[in-house]
């Protein structure tokens, strides 16, 4: 027995066509596979709110200034990511 609230969802053919292929392909059910969209669509507007948030308190020309200053190294054989 399920917990979760039923959510009747009407989608056009196409979609609903595409959402299955995809759904199989992944090897979930079309019920998975839009739940997880969902959730991921959740997390992209939240991050964006963040973002916004953040970048609305911040302080572009101290930003600027720490860009600008001289000193560091080029990077040298060996400073790849593994």
């Amino acid at each position: 027995m399920s917990t979760s609230p039923v959510f009747p969802l009407r989608l056009p053919a196409s979609i609903k066509q595409a959402a299955q292929q995809l759904a199989a392909e992944d090897g979930a059910s079309l019920n998975q596979f839009v739940a997880t969209a969902v959730a991921e669509k959740i997390a992209v507007m939240r991050a964006e709110t963040l973002f916004a948030q953040r970048a609305a308190r911040a302080d572009k020309a101290a930003a600027l200034r720490v860009l600008r200053r001289a000193g560091g190294q080029p990077p040298v054989t060996g400073d790849e990511a593994q």
